[in-house]
């Protein structure tokens, strides 16, 4: 009996040395291999003799785990915004593309042709240095437009790796649940290290959390941070697919809530991007919130100053005698229809002329309130972000304008936009459009002329005392505010209408009159205070476009003529009115009416500061994520990665184990046979 127990004892001796030997052997086979948990066999002591072989489980940290798996998805997340922000924050503060270096080149070129006004080679210069500024404001904005682009292709690419991993996930969750129920010993390492190798870059992609099933014997249940679910324990899934809206070119994130296709009645979650976390969480933050803003950034400022730019030059006078013309060309755009409005609907919208400085970066959406004769008759504008959210004013409130009455033909729209309402179909109540400004304007806007003479130096319009003037007062100023042939006093053929006023004929120091060419009295002032403005003291209307200020002390029966500028080309008034917009706040700074504006330069300053900024932070995040996940990671191995030095002492000690065990049995044997011979 005695020696049945020695083979006993030795047998399972040898069969859980050679069991922990196999493990070893395993763990540094695959100690570079990547995503392996090492291994571990337990022995447990048997009830008869002997020792029982028990479970070989995977060594593993849960809570380092699911930190680890934190931490790379921030890095993720933090990689991706980095690297894109980082690349635009180099264009913007390079001279190649600087919009600040080339505006300050083109203003410098117009102080210098306002010396010599009639010089065309200076004029040339004005214009060169024009279209050199748009060429740096085109590349950016075509810059930009191509990054969207990329980012799409790149927010694809993503998507599909992420269902991918998903419905790898799903599938190994149903293997590793069979697997465990076939055996109830070792665990299917290689089948949850392939699943945890799936999950850790999941959450490379997305941000994730992970909870052990409490039903399926060895099944994860896997969701996003804000809670929708994307693996079950079971082994169903979603997923997510990569949609347009109203603008095609910004991709939208869903969840198709089908479950793998194994229940009915599919649905679409919308996804919010903000809350996604990982690579493709940060390609979505790059695009809402660097990317989209600005581009609309550089839109709004090359708009303002094209806008200025031909408002001033239409004030004056050109080198042919002629009022001044537009010099830059500022596009129509399209609205956008949304997905639930189906129609031939044509909503146009273009710019209003002289409101460039009221334009803001904020998109507008529009919904048809009210409809007359097929026609909209009131609409409810919302402006909204470049992420489509809406924009908030002072007091935290979405900024919206109910009940906005239109009708046929353009109607102006808050900030500076007018939209026409067409096409074939009748319009219905909740119809919705999307309407962009910014957006890619800065790549579409050209010149509306390029001859030199069309650049309208000279005011219009010239005063002068009358040689028998007994008082002192002379013409100090004469500006000019409208041009516009039908509203003005301008005649639009290179002079002035007769009913304009041609004279101020003082009756007193304080009292004058204004006379029309005809020599009619149009208006009579007495009291006045000051001489600025006399014309517009007078209150004519329709006021002329034109006013004339004094200075000095006049006295009753002085004159002075107001005529057009006829052959006045050496007149450099208007262009250093041009000029001086270099100093002006054109430029608007945000979509609240209180808000203030700033300078073309200011603007453009704090745009390539704020994306600097941007850079800075993530970069500096980035480091500081990248430092957590090494922690994290040490942890993580230090538990379950394979440590070589460990492994070996395990080695030798197992080997002496299995020695020693094999002597028993080799013993055991001797003493079998000698009780044979004894029995003989």
């Amino acid at each position: 009996m005695s020696s049945v127990d020695l083979f006993s004892l030795a047998t399972s001796g040898v069969n859980a040395s050679g069991k922990l030997l196999q493990t070893t052997s395993n763990n540094i086979a695959n100690v570079n291999t990547p995503g392996y948990v090492r291994e571990r066999t337990e022995l447990n002591n048997s009830q008869v003799f002997g020792v029982e072989i028990g479970n070989t489980e995977r060594v593993i940290n849960v809570f380092a785990q699911n930190q680890l798996r934190r931490d790379i998805t921030a890095v993720g997340e933090l990689e991706a915004l980095s690297s894109k922000t980082s690349a635009i924050d180099t264009l913007l503060a390079g001279d190649a593309n600087s919009i600040s270096k080339g505006m300050s080149e083109y203003f410098s070129a117009l102080q210098t042709a306002a010396d010599d006004p009639t010089n065309l080679a200076s004029r040339e210069q004005v214009l060169g240095k024009a279209e050199s500024l748009f060429q740096r404001m085109r590349t950016l904005s075509d810059y930009m437009i191509e990054k969207e682009e990329e980012l799409n292709l790149e927010f694809t690419s993503l998507v599909n790796r992420a269902n991918t991993l998903i419905g790898n996930i799903g599938d190994l969750n149903r293997n590793i649940v069979i697997a465990n129920g076939n055996s109830t010993s070792d665990q299917p390492s290689a089948l949850l290290n392939e699943r945890d190798k799936a999950v850790d870059e999941l959450s490379s992609i997305i941000g994730i959390n992970v909870k052990e099933s409490q039903s399926q014997n060895g099944a994860i249940t896997i969701n996003l941070t804000s809670g929708e679910s994307l693996v079950l324990e079971d082994g169903a899934f979603n997923l997510f697919e990569v949609n347009t809206d109203a603008d095609l070119s910004l991709k939208q994130l869903t969840l198709e809530t089908n479950f793998g296709s194994q229940t009915k009645g599919d649905a679409s979650l919308r996804v919010q991007e903000s809350d996604l976390g990982g690579a493709l969480g940060g390609l979505f933050k790059y695009r809402n919130e660097v990317l989209g803003p600005t581009m609309r950034d550089v839109g709004q400022l090359s708009v303002a100053f094209a806008d200025s730019m031909n408002q001033q030059n239409k004030l004056g006078m050109d080198l042919d005698g002629q009022l001044g013309s537009n010099i830059f060309d500022i596009p129509t755009f399209r609205g956008l229809a949304y997905e639930d409005t189906n129609g031939d609907y044509v909503v146009n919208a273009q710019i209003t002329e002289g409101m460039g400085s009221q334009l803001t970066d904020a998109d507008y959406k529009v919904e048809v309130t009210a409809v007359s004769a097929g026609v909209p008759s009131e609409i409810e504008i919302t402006l909204l972000n470049a992420d489509g959210t809406p924009k908030k004013d002072g007091s935290g409130n979405d900024v919206v304008f109910s009940n906005f009455a239109v009708s046929s033909g353009f109607n102006e729209l808050p900030s500076g936009i007018e939209v026409d309402f067409s096409g074939t179909s009748s319009y219905t109540v909740g119809n919705e459009f999307l309407i962009q400004p910014t957006k890619t304007i800065a790549s579409k806007v050209d010149f509306s002329t390029t001859r030199p003479e069309d650049l309208a130096f000279a005011t219009p319009i010239r005063g002068q005392a009358d040689n028998t003037n007994l008082g002192d007062a002379n013409v100090v100023n004469v500006s000019v505010n409208n041009t516009e042939v039908g509203t003005s006093a301008f005649n639009g053929a290179g002079g002035l209408l007769n009913t304009a006023p041609a004279q101020i004929r003082f009756t007193a120091v304080d009292s004058y009159d204004v006379i029309d060419g005809t020599g009619s009295v149009v208006a009579s002032v007495s009291g006045i205070s000051d001489l600025n403005n006399l014309i517009g003291q007078a209150g004519i209307t329709p006021a002329p476009g034109f006013d004339i200020s004094l200075d000095g002390v006049p006295r009753a029966g002085d004159s002075f003529s107001i005529e057009y500028n006829n052959d006045g080309f050496n007149d450099n008034s208007n262009a250093l009115n041009l000029a001086a917009l270099q100093n002006e706040n054109l430029v608007q700074v945000s979509s609240e009416a209180t808000n203030t504006q700033r300078t073309f330069q200011d603007a453009y300053a704090s745009m390539v500061g704020r994306i600097g900024e941007d850079a800075s932070m993530a970069k500096v995040s980035l480091a500081s994520a990248e430092a957590m996940q090494v922690q994290s990671e040490n942890w993580f191995q230090s538990v379950s990665g394979v440590s070589l030095d460990e492994e070996a002492a395990n080695l030798i000690k197992y080997q002496q184990s299995y020695a020693a065990a094999a002597r028993i049995l080799t013993t055991a044997q001797e003493l079998f046979n000698t009780i044979l011979q004894s029995a003989r």
